[in-house]
């Protein structure tokens, strides 16, 4: 096996990890080796400052009080806008909405843009290798619309299968929902050539971006793609927190989501009109707190680069693919060529679970199950993986320590 020294990336790994108070504990006696970032990143103390930060210095609700504390607020929570405007380069901070997450933005378009536009004997394209959270909503809009849901399928590589995605393309298509990297297998798909495509057919795309977002740098001018979702715990931020960027024309021509105080501008009990962008979908007191966080934790990712952290990760997912390929009866499920920090596997007549439960006695956290990809474990086979996930502060010490894990639950089940 390999040392950091032989093969870390250029990056400050110790410093990074001193950022991260909880990658300190002790998990069953052992150092923790946190492999599922996947599901949810570590957060930063600067992360944490910045939520005690608010509560303990300036908590008050925001956008309708005059005093100091709700313009404090305001001002920080709108500064989070801002800052994902830049990350993501849309083109303007009022296409960007705060959501709880990538699944409720999801669910925002289908119930919205969807009820709109989709009607019956319409089409709807999403692939083999969505979430749960990407089909579901569309499957719920389908049967409510008469619609037909489609589904573009993935090849053994765990890629999708492009030729039948564009012979599935008609003047019946309306959306295309498409995952812009896997968070089963880690694949990354060709969101523009997608999104050129179904254009050209005359539909709209939105991106599941809740696993590129973290890898990748996203402009989504240049994607092009009319909606885009992400979720801020996949980024080193707090739970309870995403944003739906959409194109500003489209969000205008949709109605709300939801009822409520901010979303308008005046309520009679004949009419009501509503609130301009973006606060037309942001009924209610927000998550003020952890939008707020949200902001120091794109901070955190820009004080390293996105570059480098890419960079960094690209390293461990090749050594980790090369070390645990030589494990006897283990089989990585997707085998693309271009992935981010993921590797799902399986291993003979070793259910993923008892894996799992073995590498937690020595203090490696990996994910187990289907991953809320059901119908993409039927097209393997399988009814699960176990998945490692990378992030800015693993390292080559932590892949180490997984793969003799490995050997040892081989050794003892086999």
């Amino acid at each position: 096996m390999a040392t950091i020294e032989e093969v870390q990336p250029a990056i400050d790994i110790v410093s990074v990890r001193k950022q991260f108070p909880i990658l300190e504990r002790l998990v069953k006696g052992k150092p923790l080796v946190y492999l599922d970032n996947a599901a949810t990143t570590q957060k930063p103390q600067s992360v944490i400052d910045a939520l005690t930060s608010y509560y303990s210095g300036y908590n008050a609700n925001i956008h309708r009080g005059i005093h100091t504390l709700a313009e404090e607020a305001t001002a920080a929570f709108e500064a989070t806008r801002d800052a994902v405007q830049q990350f993501i380069n849309a083109a303007t901070r009022e296409e960007i909405i705060f959501t709880r997450g990538t699944t409720e933005g999801i669910n925002l378009v289908a119930a919205t843009w969807g009820r709109q536009n989709v009607g019956k004997g319409d089409e709807v394209i999403i692939s083999g290798m969505e979430h749960h959270s990407n089909i579901v909503p569309w499957q719920i809009l389908c049967e409510e619309k008469g619609a037909i849901l489609k589904v573009i399928p993935v090849n053994e590589a765990g890629e999708l299968q492009m030729d039948v995605f564009h012979s599935l393309l008609n003047s019946k298509t309306k959306i295309v929902a498409i995952v812009h990297a896997s968070n089963a297998l880690g694949t990354i798909n060709p969101i523009k050539e997608i999104v050129a495509a179904a254009h050209n057919a005359g539909a709209v795309v939105l991106v599941d971006g809740a696993q590129s977002t973290v890898h990748m740098d996203i402009d989504v001018q240049n994607l092009d793609c009319d909606f885009f979702a992400l979720s801020a715990h996949k980024l080193y931020g707090p739970t309870g927190v995403g944003v739906l960027y959409g194109k500003k024309h489209i969000l205008e021509s949709m109605p709300p989501y939801m009822g409520g105080g901010e979303m308008i501008k005046e309520v009679t009990f004949e009419k009501t009109t509503y609130n301009d962008l973006p606060y037309k979908y942001e009924a209610g007191t927000p998550n003020i707190a952890d939008v707020i966080a949200f902001k120091a934790a794109m901070d955190f990712m820009e004080s390293i680069g996105k570059e480098n952290i890419a960079r960094h990760e690209q390293v461990l997912l090749n050594y980790a693919t090369e070390e645990l390929q030589k494990i006897n009866g283990l089989k990585i499920i997707g085998q693309s060529k271009h992935k981010t920090g993921v590797i799902s596997f399986v291993i003979d007549n070793i259910h993923p679970q008892d894996i799992g439960i073995l590498l937690d006695n020595q203090g490696i956290a990996v994910r187990t199950g289907h991953h809320c990809t059901q119908p993409l474990m039927s097209r393997f086979c399988i009814p699960g993986t176990t998945r490692a996930s990378f992030a800015v502060y693993s390292t080559i010490d932590e892949v180490n320590a997984l793969v003799a894990g490995l050997h040892k639950v081989v050794k003892m089940l086999s």
